[in-house]
C-alpha cells in the first residue's frame, strides 16, 4: 500500500452538525493524518494523508458525514502540500 495524500471541499449542511469531529474520529479510526477546517463560504475542507485504500475509505465517508450534517457535493481539490502532520485535527 502506498501513502498519498488528497483534499477536498465538502459543501451543504456541515457546519455546526459536528461533521469535523465525526471526520476526526473516522479518520482516527483508518490511521490517516490531516485536518477538517470550517472554511468561510459554509463549506469544510478537509485534507487527508494515508494508505491509498484508508484514504478512499474516509472520501467515501465524506458523502454521508455526521447525523445531523447533509452534504451536497464532495469535490476533491489540489493535493495537499507540506508534510503530513502528526494526527487528525479539527479546526
Amino acid at each position: 500500500m502506498s501513502a498519498i495524500g488528497r483534499c477536498f471541499r465538502v459543501s451543504g449542511r456541515v457546519q455546526g452538525v459536528s461533521y469535523r469531529a465525526y471526520c476526526r474520529s473516522q479518520a482516527r479510526s483508518l490511521g490517516i493524518r490531516g485536518w477538517a477546517r470550517n472554511m468561510e463560504d459554509g463549506s469544510v475542507w478537509v485534507a487527508a494523508w494515508g494508505d491509498s485504500s484508508s484514504v478512499d475509505q474516509l472520501a467515501d465517508w465524506l458523502w454521508r458525514g455526521s447525523p445531523a450534517s447533509r452534504v451536497e457535493r464532495v469535490v476533491e481539490q489540489a493535493r495537499p502540500e507540506g508534510p503530513p502532520p502528526v494526527d487528525f485535527s479539527t479546526g
